[in-house]
């Protein structure tokens, strides 16, 4: 595990500021990781933090969730059901690009004077702003400044503003700006900053080889352009739109040129000394899987049309306001804690970029920010994300959730495939479709059916917005509950039934295709019992409703009752001798992974390690019993949760940046109080401080979701099982206050956790009703806030499991837990064994 148990940001560079995230000085080096840091996005939108100039990047990107181009999987073995169809997420042409010229000179950033420098995110104002004071090689000073955003009031809508002013000279400024397709061209500008070459990394997206994007739609008028596309493979279009206008005392021309790939609209400016140049730039972007491209360009025209009336003030006025309302909702305060504070707003202000304007789309693993993992969407989204958007933003969770409903279908189909009944959704995929060359891993991962299903609960429960159910969620119920009865069977034990489910991958993507995953056994209990639940509900509440259904789906009685009776039957692995749950029933048959003398440089192991060589080791990528522990808490003891956390603590790796936040939750909850605050911290900084290096590859959205939990459910204690929310605190001892709100069934309550007390005040709605360590709490608005005292933060445990305290037991077979390395790999040359890559 990376752990960041110190300020890991250079605050020369990165000052303090609890609602921005500022840079001081341009830096060369990690420019890949500072262009996800400053992303801006709205969820539909996305533009990395590449420099205006369009010359200097790393990875120069304009992603719009879900569009996507789609290719041919070629298995080197094949093999029946194995997924056909690859899907990657398309780099959309780039409207960021507004070069720079003084005398002719161009303006490059990694070779130019630089005198001042200063790059700041916004959190309340939702913008990107940056201030350059550059000496050009014959000595005139410029101060270029310059903001961007994408808009949540409009989430087709970017927008540019650019400033330059001559502070010492009149100088002939050229401004040419662009619309690049980066995907299909080559920008014959590029500096040559590039990715260091680097081995193997199943992280990364793939890349194309042969044109994506097919010119459609090629239009200049006046000063708006348009270019329009469709891909190659998927048929998707998209439509990218530019209008431009100049404010500037100093006389000027302007020209313009359009190509399939490439649009400019050039300024020519006479600038004299202290006469600003102000270049605004309204930018519109517009995605369909079947529209024309020409029907989207009008689209892009209404969206331009409908910024000019607006203005450029209003439209950040608008933006303000939106995010007045978001932090209203979701801020998490750590008073006297600047720093943490800083760094906690950065993580939430992702999830706005991430999740807010989906709008009827997934959230995929790198929201808008990148191209890692190909833009796909995975369980990730239901277990760390939708819990943050079903108690502060239940419009954006129904919305993912539905996405999820319109993917139905294809999951029905992907079932048949495999020989299930009802419904297998993909592991990973953005059009439906399983897209996981790697089944072991990936389609094995029959969890995510429990998991979606899990997520739809809790934003029923957290929103109280049954109507969903009844219109049509409950069939993701039904078909999954029907997916674990027809993969599950029954073996009779001691003259008792036992319900077993085999031939599946848990989280831990380092264990992959056994027996009784624990985790999933787990979920898969919460599904069929919930599934029951919610039809036998929707007959007693809205029997138009379930007739509906039972004519839709063919639901029956007996149906249901074979689910409650599989839940209620089903096998939970446990281990008598250890005292523990296996994560599976062959894992403590294996050799212990001896992480703590594993070199850092063999991390993470995926990278270093054949997968069969991890497979024989007890050894995680992420927590997976602990998860379970987490997100079922109801059906463990308090002495249960504190022996598998020590268990398995010392065999996860963290190499999933999925880990750290359920690892801090749960030290948190056995009273592991130290290292909460080490694994917190390591989420918190994971893509700050580039802790798994691959930031470049864009934010880990699920770790910013799994902060929110981190500090609202870890720190704060809150825990919603059943639709009973329940609150048991564990304040970390070097924090005063901690303060956040949930929304609880149209209520939202600011919650005040001190050392000594807890405060409820309801700030919108009527009333809430929770429990505090078993005591029933009612608040209401008329009441006014509700204290209620606490003894201490729960046990207090020093140190950390290590794996002495694993070695040396014994299994239930006699044999001794010993550790070690596999270490043959460690003696070879790292060039012999290099992963060559194309």
């Amino acid at each position: 595990m990376r752990f960041a148990d110190h300020d890991p940001l250079n605050r020369n560079r990165f000052p303090i500021d609890e609602w921005a995230l500022i840079e001081t000085e341009f830096g060369v080096a990690d420019m890949g990781r500072t262009e996800t840091l400053f992303a801006v996005g709205n969820g539909y939108l996305g533009l990395r933090g590449n420099v205006e100039e369009g010359r200097d990047g790393h990875m120069h990107g304009t992603f719009v969730n879900g569009f996507h181009e789609t290719w041919p999987i070629r298995h080197a073995e094949e093999a029946f059901g194995f997924a056909r169809v690859g899907q990657t997420i398309v780099n959309a042409p780039d409207a960021k690009v507004i070069r720079l010229y003084v005398d002719d000179e161009p303006l490059v950033l990694t070779i130019a004077e630089i005198l001042a420098y200063e790059r700041r995110l916004d959190f309340r104002l939702g913008s990107l702003q940056r201030s350059i004071e550059w000496r050009t090689p014959s000595g005139k000073r410029v101060l270029i400044t310059s903001r961007r955003m994408a808009s949540f009031t409009d989430r087709h809508l970017a927008l540019i503003d650019y400033e330059v002013e001559m502070l010492d000279a009149d100088a002939a400024i050229t401004i040419s700006s662009q619309i690049l397709n980066r995907q299909d061209g080559r920008d014959e500008y590029r500096s040559g900053v590039s990715e260091a070459p680097a081995g193997f990394d199943p992280r990364k997206a793939e890349q194309f080889i042969d044109r994506v994007m097919q010119p459609r739609v090629k239009r200049a008028e006046g000063s708006r352009y348009m270019l329009g596309y469709q891909t190659t493979n998927s048929g998707m279009t998209i439509a990218v739109g530019a209008e431009h206008s100049i404010t500037t005392e100093n006389d000027y021309s302007e020209s313009g040129s359009i190509g399939d790939d490439l649009a400019k609209h050039i300024y020519r400016v006479h600038a004299r000394q202290g006469k600003p140049i102000r270049i605004t730039k309204t930018i519109s972007y517009h995605t369909a899987r079947t529209v024309p491209a020409r029907e989207l360009a009008d689209r892009s025209d209404r969206t331009l049309d409908r910024a000019a009336e607006l203005g450029v003030a209003e439209i950040f006025a608008q933006q303000r306001a939106w995010l007045d309302d978001f932090w209203a909702r979701s801020d998490v305060q750590i008073t006297d804690q600047p720093e943490l504070q800083q760094a906690t707003r950065w993580n939430l202000f992702q999830l706005a970029q991430a999740t807010a304007r989906t709008d009827g789309d997934g959230v995929a693993a790198k929201g808008v920010s990148g191209s890692g993992y190909g833009g796909h969407y995975f369980w990730d989204s239901e277990v760390y994300v939708l819990p943050f958007l079903s108690y502060t933003a239940p419009i954006v969770a129904r919305n993912v959730l539905r996405f999820r409903q319109r993917m139905l279908d294809a999951a029905r189909a992907r079932a048949m495939e495999l020989n299930q009944l009802g419904a297998l959704f993909p592991w990973r995929t953005i059009n439906g479709q399983e897209s996981s060359a790697y089944y072991a891993a990936g389609t094995a991962q029959y969890h995510i059916d429990a998991d979606i299903s899990y997520a739809l609960c809790q934003y029923v429960a957290a929103t109280g917005d049954v109507d969903f159910l009844a219109r049509g969620a409950i069939d993701i119920l039904v078909e999954t509950a029907r997916m674990w009865e027809d993969l599950g069977f029954w073996r009779s034990t001691n003259a008792d039934d036992v319900f077993h489910i085999h031939g599946v991958t848990g989280p831990d993507e380092y264990t992959t295709v056994v027996n009784d995953n624990l985790y999933t056994n787990v979920m898969a209990r919460f599904n069929l019992a919930s599934a029951a639940s919610a039809v036998d509900n929707l007959q007693v509440n809205d029997p138009l409703a379930y007739h509906k259904m039972v004519a839709r789906l063919g639901v029956t009685p007996a149906e249901v009752a074979s689910w409650r009776r599989a839940a209620a039957h089903m096998h939970i692995p446990y281990d008598e001798q250890l005292g523990i749950h296996p994560q599976d029933s062959a894992f403590l048959q294996k050799e212990l992974w001896d992480l703590e003398n594993t070199p850092e440089d063999r991390r993470p192991l995926l990278l270093h390690y054949h997968p069969l060589v991890i497979y024989r080791f007890q050894v995680l990528k992420q927590a997976d019993v602990v998860l379970a522990l987490y997100l079922q808490g109801d059906r463990f003891t308090t002495e249960m949760k504190r022996a598998d956390f020590e268990y398995y603590d010392p065999l996860t790796t963290g190499d999933s940046t999925l880990s750290a936040v359920v690892q801090s939750i749960m030290a948190a909850e056995v009273g592991y109080h130290e290292l909460a605050i080490r694994y917190f911290r390591s989420a918190l900084y994971v893509d700050l401080a580039d802790l798994h290096h691959n930031a470049s590859d864009g934010v880990h959205v699920a770790s910013t979701g799994g902060v929110w939990s981190a500090l609202v459910s870890g720190f704060g204690g809150f825990r919603d099982h059943n639709g009973v929310f329940t609150f048991d605190p564990r304040l970390p001892d070097e924090w005063t206050e901690l303060v956040f709100r949930i929304t609880l069934r149209g209520t939202r309550l600011r919650v005040t956790l001190h050392p000594q007390s807890i405060e409820f005040t309801v700030e919108v709605g009527d009333e809430a009703r929770v429990r505090v360590r078993g005591a029933e709490v009612l608040v209401t608005a008329e009441g006014g806030p509700v204290a209620v005292p606490l003894e201490g933060q729960g046990p207090r445990l020093y140190g950390a499991p290590t794996m002495r305290d694993v070695t040396g037991s014994r299994r239930a077979d006699g044999t001794y837990l010993t550790a070690s390395i596999p270490t043959l790999s460690l003696d070879v040359d790292e060039e012999e064994t290099a992963i060559p890559v194309d």
